[in-house]
């Protein structure tokens, strides 16, 4: 059996899920998205996620084509009718199709897809034993912040990353690591965690925003703040966040191992907090 995906108003089986090559999301990555986690067949942090395609789709003076009510009933829809226990829904808003041209289209309708992915989430084999990561230039464009649909580099950064033998890269700008190619980065020194500070080099984390809090009421000292590679190789933890992923240990940075080498505590805790937390907020 297929999956059902949304399209354009429509629930479709997924072979027969097509939009049209005019598409801007498809001709100039004229897009936005967000990647919502599902666990116990409930969305976690819906409202974040939402909240921050309103801000990305605001950014580029794009309309949403459905109200946020209308969203998380697409969402549930899509769960249901797709037996999605654990796992993560897709959504992508595009300004629509429209003749190929640089400048906005005024009339073009946005175009919404959606679809689900079962994925294995809480017993992650990368969260048991830590990832290794390399660090490497970043040459994205320079509005971070809105979570658009052009991901060519951090695709990119991704298999150099593999070519070296590593899990993943976290991205250098002027010295200082600003995230890695699909999460937020951070490292631990002493009792502290530092993660660099939200702005347009960044973009603003919805599970990074929950973890933080969590760190907080845990009565754990967070500084947010730019850090460096050299930082970072010598940190006694580090770690990354991202909404399919939760908390995950770094271990390795450019061949350096992060403390003994494996899972830090801090790490190991905040990834408990957050899916019991996530379990019991779940909608």
């Amino acid at each position: 059996m297929s999956r059902i995906c949304y399209v354009n108003g429509d629930y479709v089986a997924e072979e027969d899920a097509k939009i049209s090559v005019f598409d801007r999301g498809f001709l100039f990555a004229d897009g936005v998205y967000e990647v919502t986690s599902v666990l116990g067949g409930k969305l976690i942090d819906f409202d974040g996620h939402a909240t921050r395609l309103s801000r990305s789709l605001s950014e580029l003076a794009m309309p949403s084509p459905v109200t946020r009510d209308e969203l998380l009933d697409i969402h549930r829809e899509l769960v249901t009718r797709n037996g999605i226990e654990e796992g993560l829904v897709y959504l992508q808003i595009t300004r629509g199709a429209a003749d190929r041209d640089f400048a906005y289209p005024t009339d073009a309708a946005p175009g919404i897809v959606l679809f689900t992915q079962t994925k294995t989430l809480i017993e992650s084999p990368a969260a048991r034993a830590g990832i290794r990561i390399v660090s490497l230039p970043d040459a994205r464009w320079g509005r971070r912040d809105i979570k658009t649909v052009q991901l060519l580099y951090p695709s990119m950064a991704k298999m150099e990353a593999k070519a070296q033998g590593a899990d993943d890269a976290w991205m250098v700008e002027d010295g200082h690591v600003t995230e890695g190619t699909s999460n937020n980065a951070y490292i631990v020194k002493g009792s502290t965690i530092v993660t660099r500070q939200l702005g347009t080099e960044i973009l603003a984390g919805i599970t990074r925003n929950a973890v933080l809090r969590f760190a907080r009421e845990a009565q754990m000292k967070v500084e947010e703040r730019a850090f460096t590679v050299e930082e970072a190789e010598s940190a006694d933890e580090a770690f990354v966040t991202s909404a399919t992923t939760f908390v995950q240990p770094v271990v390795s940075i450019n061949g350096s191992e992060i403390g003994d080498g494996t899972p830090g505590p801090v790490a190991r805790r905040l990834r408990e907090i957050y899916i019991e937390e996530s379990r019991k907020a779940g909608i």
